[in-house]
């Protein structure tokens, strides 16, 4: 581990991602990015015009906009009516609108250029969690992999959307928090280092309001400062939120004033306008609590791994099926590791105060984006898994540190337990309804084997195993884009 090269392997990661995303941004036919035209829109009202736009009735004419969907957007039915991102914050089209006027509003600079944005967002995973564990490279570059190389991201980072932007910020914030969970006294952190992340989050203020998360979880770290004895987090908590308020003060003073009341975020502006867009209540009343709950969770699932266009490119299910016992192998290695962490002191991981607030920063993370995409569902049907990206660190994170432990030789062994009697199950239900799935069986029983012979030989295939995973993640991509998105939206 200690001859691991990080950083010709994170250079090796970036431009894999920028090869890999520039092929999404320029293959992938136009507006066939969710909500890109409405994006696109915003940036073109700025650009043109000169002004920001108002969300008004009628920029979600929904039956129009299912028409150009079902038709696949042809060139004789413009995409100007559809207007309904208008409530969106403005930094990302503010940044996006010089290349709009420079390029004539040719869609795949824009869409590179939030590509570019996306690298950002890969470096600052890495640095966020080499600066949680400075020894530990491996766990820095597998989050950074993940970020990089999960299909359903590139295709959004490849897109015209103010996603790009927010998860930068958010990830700046991030990276910036841990940091300050790893200094030893606040009293150290100087004014500058506690402006710059205020201002961080402000402009996170002015991006999306998936961003906004950042203020509680500002607050749980300068939360977990005070509980190990904190001199000068009065100072820190002015000199953060202080410039992060001012930032988005005057984009809600611009919303109290536009859209009235106390709409400060153009929210309710937004739900009274999308008329048309499925509305949670009225699922339940026409499927029932246990069929809504059911497609809740398998596209939630699928689309958090790769389901595209309009949510319309769906994958083999076979695929699907894979990336289920992948997960479950991540999640077996994850539990070890936690009951590890748990277990007897002379056996448990050492972690120093600042490791643990900054997984406690990660896991609130976790929970905020969780919870944010569950309230949103309470209203709208919304079970896109690309709404647990502001989380995609610490899910990296989580991914990495379970693959790294099934790769292990105790882990090796429990997996192929694990996958064995999976193989028995597949076996008897073949066998049962006459129908063995040979690839499935295969697949599984080549797994079974090789963690089996590593583990019960005491081999640890950590750096061979990873590399695989995150190589074959990449060479997912591929696949996906031509040989799925392309055949079905050409």
């Amino acid at each position: 581990m200690n001859r691991l090269r990080p950083l010709p392997v994170l250079i090796g990661i970036l431009v894999t991602y920028l090869f890999i995303g520039a092929l999404f941004a320029l293959y992938t036919p136009p507006w066939q990015v969710p909500d890109e035209p409405a994006h696109y829109n915003y940036i073109r009202i700025l650009a043109k015009e000169r002004r920001l736009p108002v969300l008004e009735m009628g920029d979600f004419p929904a039956g129009y906009l299912e028409t150009l969907k079902a038709q696949r957007f042809p060139p004789e039915m413009p995409i100007d009516p559809i207007r309904y991102e208008s409530h969106q914050p403005p930094l990302y089209y503010l940044l996006a609108a010089p290349l709009f006027v420079l390029t004539g509003g040719a869609l795949v600079p824009l869409r590179l250029f939030s590509l570019v944005l996306g690298a950002g967002v890969i470096l600052l995973a890495y640095a966020a969690v080499r600066g949680l564990f400075p020894r530990q490279p491996l766990l820095a570059l597998g989050t950074a992999a993940f970020v990089a190389f999960l299909p359903q991201h590139v295709a959004m980072m490849a897109g015209v959307n103010n996603d790009s932007l927010a998860e930068l910020i958010l990830a700046a914030v991030v990276w910036q928090l841990i940091l300050l969970a790893q200094a030893e006294r606040a009293e150290t952190v100087g004014a500058a280092r506690a402006a710059f992340l205020g201002g961080l989050i402000g402009l996170g203020l002015v991006t999306k309001t998936t961003d906004y998360l950042a203020l509680p979880l500002a607050a749980l770290a300068l939360g977990l400062r005070w509980r190990r004895g904190c001199i000068g987090c009065g100072r820190l908590t002015l000199l953060i939120f202080g410039p992060a308020l001012l930032i988005g003060l005057p984009w809600w003073v611009r919303n109290a004033v536009t859209y009235g009341g106390l709409d400060l975020l153009g929210l309710g502006r937004h739900n009274w306008v999308v008329v048309g867009q499925p509305r949670t209540s009225e699922w339940l009343a026409t499927y029932g609590t246990a069929e809504v709950a059911r497609r809740f969770v398998q596209t939630t699932f699928q689309s958090f791994w790769g389901q595209f266009g309009w949510m319309g490119v769906v994958l083999d299910q076979r695929i699907y099926a894979g990336l289920a016992l992948v997960s479950g192998l991540i999640a077996l290695g994850w539990v070890l590791q936690v009951a590890a962490g748990l277990g007897p002191a002379p056996t448990r991981p050492a972690l120093t105060p600042g490791q643990r607030d900054g997984l406690i920063l990660l896991a609130g993370l976790v929970l905020l984006t969780l919870a944010s995409y569950l309230w949103y569902n309470l209203t709208f049907v919304q079970h896109q898994g690309r709404y647990l990206f502001p989380a995609l660190i610490p899910i990296g994170l989580g991914v990495t540190v379970g693959l790294r432990r099934v790769f292990q030789p105790d882990g090796a062994r429990l997996a192929a337990a694990f996958l064995l009697a999976l193989l028995a199950g597949l076996v008897a239900f073949g066998l049962f309804t006459a129908d063995l799935a040979g690839g499935p069986i295969v697949f599984v029983g080549l797994l079974a084997t090789g963690l089996g012979v590593a583990g019960w030989r005491g081999h640890s295939l950590t750096g061979p195993g990873l590399a695989a995973f995150y190589a074959a993640l990449a060479a997912f991509d591929g696949l996906a884009l031509f040989g799925f998105i392309l055949p079905a939206l050409r």
